[in-house]
């Protein structure tokens, strides 16, 4: 592997590592949102709609992330 193959890989690693991380965070936050919203608010019937889309989205978005970097280790480590 050229070295600057290996520099771009190494780089890529460190930062899905910062990716699943934030996305765990929203994940956790989303989902401890979702919790407090009582059924019987209808107010926040809506936002907690949309909570619910972006829990749905980001655990999505979090599996793609990690089949990413999951290649990119198996790459580094056959090096």
């Amino acid at each position: 592997m050229h070295p600057y193959q290996l520099e771009i890989l190494t780089s890529a690693l460190e930062g899905r590592e910062r990716e699943l991380i934030e996305y765990q965070t929203n994940i956790d936050n989303y989902r401890l949102a979702i919790a407090k919203i009582d059924d019987d608010d209808l107010e926040l019937q809506s936002f907690k709609e949309q909570l619910e889309n972006l829990l749905s989205s980001s655990l999505l978005e979090q599996r793609k992330s990690q089949i990413i970097r999951d290649v990119i280790a198996e790459q580094l480590a056959a090096e």
